[in-house]
């Protein structure tokens, strides 16, 4: 079976959804610990939030079957940190949860020839059709726009002091895409007053859209690493903890950065 899942759209922008994936291959089961099966860091319910605003709007989107815990579809294939001196964090390979604690068993993580089979089997895969998709897109309409869509849990202390806002737009600074669109996005999120927000805080962007963001090829890239908050109940267990509430809340903050996403023209 297929490691992902592409459903092919008619208008210039492709979602990704690199960390909703769930599935852990039954051969590495007894290799993490009891609690990792769970796959708890994932990115619980966005397709279930942003594929019907794909297919409303007519983009492209793409979803992973696998969990993060085998692979990060988010990080380099060699393995460089997205944001190096930053405290916690996570590789290609994971080795611990968000909450630092160990993922795998003792003597069970994975060596440099495992990590790189799965980036083989799992990670290339994955890529190679994130880029075919951009690439026609671009070629069928002049432009390839790409928006990668995360969540997170409010309070990480491994991975950032504090309460993160709730939306969190990221464009590499400004590189991976054109300047009018960190502008447009920007002032949707300036606009609304529900949430707290920012753009290129702590989260700018990981690999994806600083490797597919490259506007002098005609592909502009942006990522939002949004609160899980914003649409489900943090507290509860996360598989059953979608908000249909807070869902429609948040889903027309999303729509609108994805119409202003895609309004821009060269």
């Amino acid at each position: 079976m297929s490691v992902y899942r592409l459903r092919q759209g008619h208008v210039p922008l492709l979602i990704s959804l690199p960390h909703v994936g769930t599935e852990i291959p039954p051969e590495l089961h007894d290799r993490f610990v009891p609690r990792a099966l769970a796959s708890e860091d994932t990115d619980w319910h966005l397709e279930r939030l942003y594929a019907p605003l794909a297919e409303k709007l007519g983009a492209s989107l793409i979803v992973p079957r696998y969990s993060r815990y085998v692979i990060d579809l988010n990080r380099p294939p060699d393995d460089a940190p997205l944001y190096p001196g930053a405290s916690g964090g996570t590789g290609l390979v994971p080795t611990h949860f968000f909450t630092s604690e160990p993922l795998y068993r003792d003597g069970a993580v994975p060596d440099v020839i495992e990590t790189a089979a799965r980036r083989e089997v799992y990670w290339r895969p994955y890529h190679e059709a994130l880029e075919a998709e951009l690439i026609r897109l671009r070629d069928e309409h002049g432009r390839g726009l790409l928006f990668d869509g995360h969540s997170i849990r409010s309070h990480l202390p491994w991975l950032f002091d504090g309460e993160l806002p709730a939306l969190n737009l990221g464009t590499a600074d400004g590189d991976a895409c054109d300047p009018a669109i960190t502008a447009r996005l920007g002032g949707v999120l300036a606009g609304q007053t529900g949430y707290t927000q920012v753009v290129n805080g702590r989260f700018k962007g990981g690999y994806i859209t600083r490797h597919y963001g490259r506007p002098g090829d005609g592909l502009h890239a942006v990522q939002l690493e949004m609160c899980q908050r914003c649409y489900m109940d943090e507290a509860a267990d996360p598989a059953g903890a979608y908000d249909e509430a807070l869902a429609a809340r948040v889903a027309p903050v999303i729509e609108q950065l994805l119409q202003e996403m895609l309004a821009w023209h060269p």
